[in-house]
């Protein structure tokens, strides 16, 4: 036998292995399913495992550790497809899974804030005026309404509303202004737009940019009194006159047809408005609260804007469609985050992005612990400092994840993996389609082989993240954007075969051995000084806890006729009392001389969108120059490796090449 033949054959034996072993996998979570019998799944795992070809005994050693946890992994996920699957054999949409849910729960509260709350009776009978006026007005299915407004008890259930006309509702990020706002109105097709009261400087600066769109103000009930800005309708007087019987259209919507449009955080670039239909939105919450076990009875705390994913689908989906009571906050705050916990007996409480960072930044207090809460829910908690939130305020379990608002590629971290945002089964990875490929971490670029196909990355070996896109399964479906241009530039084709389509995340990641997976960077986030690649993320998270949790952007800056891109990194310290002299000296311990930024500039407020992710694009485009803003700049001295004020002077000497860097 040839080598080549050699590695042929030992290929179809690891994957006839492979089969069977999937085989008698899937039949012993059936017995775990539906009867509940550990000895029977133990068994055949353990005939599974000896089916494996190649190194045994490494797999062995992987299937002892991952056991319990993949099991746990394919239940949850069972169950949740299976729920999907019925739903979506039902024709149920969020509207009719809506009716359900409110006449179960109808005198519980459903969304509550500060002194305010709607029981689900009344969110219900408020959705219905909703309908029956803009049907009145002559909307139609299919059309677009824009909302745009802060988070109050109101906002779910005017889309609600909306939806029940078969109105595509756009949620609209309420920090947009001027050009970028004007953008999302039309990129979606909106055909009106809904603004609360407090939105009306941000109305009048484009109003008459947008004058062939209709304007309907809403005062919440503690701002009645708000004045009316010019040619709009008064909203909240206008439904009061409406009838609150339910609204029932002979025609209802389908489980793929368009729901919602929510825009991504705009990190680089204009928003784009990703489609959210029925069916997803009906997933995404019901994921959570099959991985967190969560029930009814739970109340969720949800600081987070109610146009953005998180807290607007996973959170308050919650209510929605799982008749859990949530808890809204306008603005999030670190200082009132566990006083509110516990003031409304919360069991369950959201994070994304750096909010845990700001938690932690917080003195410590009673409330700390004062709380019921047992599981924390979201994404960008980060390594550095998982154990001690854990530790500090007392929290059973994080349910760490991982998704894009309009990908298919959805992680969970089940059992509290510290700095994992999910984890696959190496054993059995065919069953929810994700792979890991090779690419260039500057550009982004997927890398191939010879064939043509993407080359998967093995444990350890960063690569970007894919998604199978399956129309066939709901859970595997990638809807897109408004802009069908954008949806095309997310999907990589002849992935592993001629024909087949992946979505692309951008995200790079890291697998361990035991298949679980770390956030490494986003594509171009990553840059390239020395011969070295710089990830960024890992850079923001030393200097972060070197400062005192404060924030931190890095990011790659070009110096004329240097190869590569020096570090530089931005600190939000509104006070300008940040050691650089520690920091200095931190950098040198705990990172190599290529991946310390050269330059640091001290800001006044942190670079932030919305959703608590650091913004990039502005800063690298104004480098390290000093003319572009008054901020306060500083060089590492390449002898003594001691930040320095960056003087003209100094500036045109790193210019002109006179430093040696």
């Amino acid at each position: 036998m040839t080598e080549k033949s050699g590695v042929r054959f030992e290929e179809a034996e690891r994957r006839r292995g492979l089969i069977l072993a999937s085989i008698a996998i899937v039949c012993a979570t059936v017995a775990y399913v539906v009867r509940g019998c550990p000895t029977l799944m133990g068994g055949v795992a353990l005939v599974a495992t000896y089916l494996m070809t190649g190194d045994r005994y490494q797999w062995v050693y992987i299937w002892r550790k991952t056991l319990s946890r993949d099991f746990l992994g394919l239940r949850v996920l069972l169950k949740t497809m299976f729920q999907v699957w019925v739903w979506e054999k039902n024709g149920t949409t969020v509207v009719s899974r809506w009716a359900e849910v409110a006449k179960q729960f109808s005198e519980k509260k459903a969304f509550i804030m500060e002194n305010r709350a709607l029981t689900f009776r009344e969110g219900d009978e408020f959705s219905n005026r909703i309908a029956w006026y803009f049907k009145r007005q002559g909307f139609k299915s299919g059309e677009v309404i824009a909302l745009f407004m802060e988070t109050q008890p109101e906002y779910v259930f005017l889309w609600l509303g909306l939806a029940k006309l078969k109105v595509t509702t756009a949620l609209v990020n309420t920090s947009l202004r001027g050009a970028q706002l004007i953008h999302c109105l039309r990129i979606a097709g909106c055909k009106a737009v809904v603004f609360g009261d407090e939105m009306s400087d941000a109305i009048k600066e484009i109003q008459n940019e947008i004058r062939d769109i209709p304007l309907f103000q809403f005062n919440s009930p503690e701002r009645s009194e708000a004045p009316l800005i010019a040619d709009t309708v008064p909203l909240a007087a206008e439904i009061n006159d409406m009838a609150p019987e339910p609204f029932l259209d002979p025609e209802p919507s389908k489980p793929r047809d368009t729901l919602l449009y929510i825009y991504t955080s705009g990190t680089t670039g204009f928003p784009k408005a990703a489609i959210i239909t029925n069916i997803r939105f009906l997933l995404i919450p019901l994921g959570v609260h099959k991985s967190a076990q969560l029930n009814s009875t739970d109340i969720i705390y949800d600081p987070l804007p109610l146009h953005h994913t998180a807290g607007g689908v996973l959170g308050a989906g919650q209510a929605v469609v799982l008749g859990c009571t949530v808890v809204l906050r306008k603005k999030f705050s670190a200082s009132n985050y566990w006083k509110d916990a516990a003031k409304y007996e919360c069991t369950v409480a959201q994070y994304i992005g750096e909010i845990c960072r700001y938690l932690l930044a917080v003195p410590p207090s009673a409330s700390d612990r004062a709380h019921k809460v047992r599981v924390m829910a979201g994404n960008g908690l980060r390594p550095q400092i998982w154990e001690e939130f854990v530790e500090r305020f007392g929290v059973q379990r994080v349910l760490e994840f991982y998704g894009a608002t309009e990908g298919n590629s959805n992680l969970v971290n089940l059992d509290s993996k510290v700095g994992a945002i999910g984890f696959l089964s190496r054993m059995v990875s065919s069953i929810y389609p994700l792979t890991l490929v090779k690419c260039d971490e500057i550009t982004g670029e997927i890398l191939r082989d010879s064939n043509g196909r993407c080359i998967r990355c093995g444990p350890h070996e960063p690569g970007v993240l894919l998604g199978k896109i399956d129309p066939k399964k709901a859970i595997l479906t990638f809807a897109g954007y408004a802009d069908k241009t954008a949806s095309e530039k997310k999907m990589v084709r002849d992935v592993k075969l001629d024909g087949d389509c992946y979505f692309n995340t951008g995200d790079i990641l890291v697998m361990d051995h035991f298949g679980y997976f770390y956030f490494k960077d986003r594509t171009g986030d990553t840059f390239r000084w020395r011969g070295e690649n710089v990830s960024t993320a890992e850079v923001e998270g030393v200097i972060s806890s070197l400062i005192g949790l404060k924030d931190a952007v890095v990011y790659g800056v070009k110096i004329p006729n240097v190869e590569g891109k020096a570090g530089m990194a931005a600190i939000a310290d509104p006070e300008n009392k940040v050691d650089l002299a520690s920091l200095a000296k931190g950098l040198k311990s705990s990172l190599p001389a290529y991946a310390r930024p050269l330059f640091v500039r001290i800001m006044p407020e942190p670079p932030l969108t919305v959703t608590f992710k650091l913004k990039k694009k502005e800063l690298m485009e104004q480098g390290f120059a000093i003319n572009t803003h008054k901020d306060p700049l500083y060089f590492l001295d390449q002898k003594t490796w001691e930040y320095v004020p960056l003087t003209p002077k100094l500036y045109d000497e790193i210019v002109q090449g006179i430093i040696r860097l």
